[in-house]
């Protein structure tokens, strides 16, 4: 697994960890790149404005523009990034540490 706090540490830095989560901060420039890196499942919360480039590792690219206070699931993935936009991107990852699929054992 390639890492990005060490792909890319001058952007990617670890604000919390425990033995379920690990929590990132991302910060970029217009302009600046991410070199490929993996993501394990995660939540995304958005915390400026910005629009981006991301390639998978198959060299598929897609454009996304995000807003502020947005939350999202992210499935598992390796990709790069570059930021398309005029605007610094500030994001926080959660990601967990747990295999996918488990399920709680609760019912509602």
């Amino acid at each position: 697994m390639d890492d990005p706090t060490i792909t890319d540490p001058d952007k990617y830095a670890v604000v919390f960890e425990n033995e379920r989560v690990r929590v990132l901060e991302y910060r970029d420039e217009p302009g600046q790149r991410t070199s490929p890196h993996d993501h394990p499942d995660s939540v995304m919360v958005t915390l400026s404005s910005f629009d981006r480039r991301l390639i998978g590792a198959s060299g598929e690219s897609r454009e996304v523009t995000l807003r502020p206070g947005e939350v999202r699931w992210l499935e598992a993935q390796t990709h790069s990034g570059e930021n398309t936009g005029e605007t610094p991107t500030h994001v926080v990852f959660v990601e967990l540490k747990e295999p996918g699929g488990r399920s709680s054992g609760a019912s509602s």
